[in-house]
């Protein structure tokens, strides 16, 4: 680890748990800081806060009381989660307190360069494309963030030879105060997470923040095709790359007859890619353009893209049976998603979709719908999904209680040749308790199914 003696005898609060929380306070503590812990659940149902206070840490549970800041911390390092509307955030706000994130704590920390990813979309997918080709050209990747291990930990462990890949939301971004990451990437920008930052111009300003510590000597890597983040970055000290989906470029990377083209140089047809959809290839281009930049050969790239399936859970491909391919793509809790999943394919789909009503309708879902050849609907909102489904001119609708009886029922209604995808968008909260849940039960149904045939 580099700046060991940073936070030595400095008075911080760790504000929140869970995982990062977990891992932020224990580096604190071991460079020798004086840690409190302050989390909402209680502490006899906390065991995460129970082996902090083995540790010798100050642990305060049950509520966020603001007065805990009358104690005189010099910072605060907040879980992303907690928003900034929270009473004892907005009272660290107004007596000029930092607060940062743990990403930046494992900045500060890390040996290794990092490569950072965020974006609304392909964030888990670009990700893990570029550690794989990474690690296929045997460049030490370490891999961390909202996918794998936490950050903090990861750094405390990394050296100079690796390089750390590093997924990143907007909450994690808004507390960052010294952040820079050797690559940074923003695959796209669409509205999202409201709810959390309150305006779009926030939630766009706290994913532009990858950057904003960025020198000449760094590289970001934006989305060309998307007026608004060429906008959002202008002021960047980057190096920037573009990538595009839409256009020829001759500085960059795009597409080119059927071929993937960096700056001049062919790297691979469209033919060889596995990975489906046209949210997937803006995805592969920013992981390319990555690891270019890091030296690594088109042998390893046309390896990785020559066997990646997708990411669990994000259009992930479970297994064929009979003629019919059968995706997993529990995380669309959103009807963008759902499009982008139904515009991947060209083959005939029956669409599995459903889950938690957040009051909307799919009103802008019916013209991908169109040519959906049957709809299994579950979940608080199947009947919203239904009416949308009659509107796209679906003739085969069908109810079902749940993910695991809609595998056999869109079975049935399929033909070899067929796609079976489950997209659900929406949350899945109404019936399973993560996304991941839901996926996880689908593909057992469909292994289950695939045995009994």
């Amino acid at each position: 680890m580099k700046n060991i003696e940073i936070y030595r005898h400095k008075k911080i609060l760790v504000l929140g748990l869970a995982k990062s929380g977990v891992a932020a306070a224990s580096l604190l503590h071991e460079l020798g800081a004086f840690v409190t812990v302050n989390d909402k659940k209680p502490f006899e149902e906390n065991p995460a806060a129970q082996g902090l206070l083995e540790k010798g840490i100050k642990v305060i549970c049950g509520s966020h009381p603001p007065e805990l800041l009358d104690d005189g911390f010099e910072l605060i390092v907040k879980n992303p989660g907690i928003p900034y509307g929270n009473p004892l955030v907005r009272k660290a706000v107004d007596h000029h307190i930092p607060i940062i994130t743990e990403v930046e704590l494992a900045y500060q920390v890390s040996e290794a360069d990092i490569i950072g990813i965020t974006g609304t979309n392909g964030k888990t997918t670009t990700t893990t494309l570029i550690f794989e080709m990474l690690e296929a050209a045997d460049k030490n990747p370490l891999i961390a963030g909202n996918i794998g291990t936490v950050a903090s930990e990861v750094a405390r462990e990394a050296s100079s030879d690796n390089t750390i890949v590093m997924e990143l939301s907007s909450f994690q971004l808004m507390g960052v105060r010294t952040f820079k990451p050797r690559i940074a990437i923003i695959t796209n920008i669409y509205e999202a997470h409201l709810d959390y930052h309150g305006t779009m111009d926030e939630y766009s300003q706290a994913k532009a923040n990858i950057t904003l510590n960025q020198s000449e000597g760094d590289h970001l890597i934006v989305n060309g095709d998307q007026e608004h983040l060429l906008e959002l970055v202008k002021d960047s000290k980057a190096q920037k790359i573009f990538f595009s989906t839409k256009q020829p470029l001759a500085e960059g990377i795009s597409i080119q007859n059927r071929k993937i083209v960096w700056f001049d140089e062919e790297i691979i047809s469209l033919d060889e890619i596995i990975l489906p959809g046209k949210h997937n290839l803006e995805n592969i281009l920013s992981a390319i353009a990555a690891v270019k930049l890091m030296g690594v050969e088109n042998e390893a790239i046309v390896r990785v893209l020559g066997s990646f399936k997708g990411v669990e859970h994000r259009t992930q491909l479970v297994t064929e049976m009979n003629g019919r391919t059968f995706y997993n793509d529990s995380k669309a809790t959103n009807i963008l998603a759902t499009k982008s999943a139904l515009e991947a394919f060209q083959r005939p789909v029956i669409l599995l979709a459903g889950g938690l009503d957040r009051g909307n309708d799919f009103d802008e879902l019916v013209p991908y719908l169109k040519g959906v050849k049957a709809l299994v609907v579950f979940g608080q909102s199947a009947d919203k999904l239904a009416k949308a489904g009659k509107e796209a001119g679906i003739r085969s609708i069908h109810h079902v209680d749940n993910v695991e009886e809609a595998v056999p029922v869109s079975y049935s209604l399929s033909e070899p040749g067929d796609i079976v995808l489950l997209s659900p968008a929406c949350a899945s909260w109404d019936q399973y308790k993560t996304f991941e849940v839901r996926g996880h039960i689908f593909t057992e149904a469909v292994h289950k199914l695939k045995e009994s045939l």
